[in-house]
């Protein structure tokens, strides 16, 4: 399968759905997965990882990894659960949705999206509610 998901935690979560939402970004945007993989993971991990890759000693919600260019997407991405949850208590939002904004989010970041200015962000945070309300609509939610 082009788009895999794996999770690394003890939470469950709806891998299936996840993904469904990813390749539904991709396919929008014109793109296909190639082989793409979704790693669900702790802070631990992703603080590992962002110290690695980025320098910074921290976890963060996720982090991207691109490999290829053109619309056949080769990548990964890693996202932490541990802060997608506090997350979701800060922003008041369940964790399900958080999840599910940042898994758009990151399908967003292999398509090309940047969010490193407030303009980029604001065409991210767009897009990613036209994509959470395609993603409800598809699975009969309000």
């Amino acid at each position: 399968m082009p788009l895999q998901t794996a999770n690394t935690t003890r939470r469950t979560i709806d891998e299936r759905s996840l993904g469904q939402a990813a390749l539904t970004v991709f396919r929008s945007e014109g793109c296909t997965a190639g082989p793409v993989e979704a790693v669900y993971c702790g802070a631990r991990m992703i603080r590992r990882i962002n110290r690695e890759f980025l320098q910074h000693d921290y976890a963060t919600d996720t982090i991207t990894f691109r490999y290829n260019e053109g619309t056949e997407i080769e990548g990964e991405f890693y996202i932490c659960l541990d802060v997608i949850a506090g997350n979701a208590r800060r922003f008041g939002t369940t964790f399900d949705d958080e999840l599910m904004r940042v898994t758009i989010h990151s399908a967003l970041h292999l398509v090309g999206y940047d969010d490193g200015s407030p303009e980029e962000r604001a065409e991210m945070t767009r897009l990613e509610d036209r994509y959470l309300a395609l993603v409800r609509g598809a699975r009969g939610q309000p």
